[in-house]
C-alpha cells in the first residue's frame, strides 16, 4: 500500500496543484490517460466544491487531500472542516446548487460520480465535508 497526504489553505490557486498532485500521483501506476484524466477532473470538483461552499473563499480554511493505492485501487478522500451540507442527497442530485447567483452549474457531484467508480459523501453542517472517491487503475 502507498500513501499520499497534503494539507493545503482554501486558495482557488490550489485547486490546479491538488489537480495536478493526485493525477502525478496515480500516473505511477501507469493508468491509461482518460483515467488520469478522470481523475483530476473529479479531484477539481471535489476541491472546488470544499473552497467555495465549503469555505466560501476563505483563505484560513483548510483542504486535506489523502490518496492510497492497494492493489490498484485508487481511494481519494478530500476533507474540509467548513461548513457542511445540511441535506447531502439533495446537494448530489443533478444540477442542484447554493449558489445559482455566481453561475455554478450543480453538477460537480454528478461529475466526481460519473467520472469515478465509486464516490460517498459525509457531511455535517459546522462540522465540513469528506468526499470519498474510488477508481481502478489499470496497468
Amino acid at each position: 500500500m502507498d500513501t499520499l497526504s497534503i494539507k493545503v489553505n482554501a486558495l482557488e490557486a490550489n485547486e490546479s496543484f491538488l489537480r495536478s498532485a493526485v493525477g502525478a500521483y496515480a500516473s505511477r501506476m501507469n493508468p491509461t490517460l482518460e483515467t488520469v484524466s478522470d481523475i483530476k477532473t473529479a479531484v477539481s470538483e471535489a476541491v472546488t466544491n470544499a473552497i467555495v461552499h465549503g469555505y466560501a473563499c476563505d483563505p484560513k480554511g483548510i483542504i486535506t487531500v489523502n490518496c492510497e493505492i492497494d492493489d490498484g485501487l485508487l481511494t481519494i478522500e478530500v476533507q474540509d472542516a467548513g461548513r457542511g451540507i445540511p441535506d447531502v442527497e439533495e446537494a448530489m442530485r443533478d444540477f442542484f446548487t447554493t449558489k445559482a447567483n455566481e453561475e455554478r452549474s450543480g453538477l460537480g457531484f454528478t461529475i466526481m460520480k460519473s467520472f469515478m467508480d465509486k464516490l460517498e459523501v459525509y457531511s455535517e453542517p459546522g462540522e465540513g465535508t469528506l468526499v470519498k472517491m474510488e477508481k481502478k487503475l489499470y496497468a
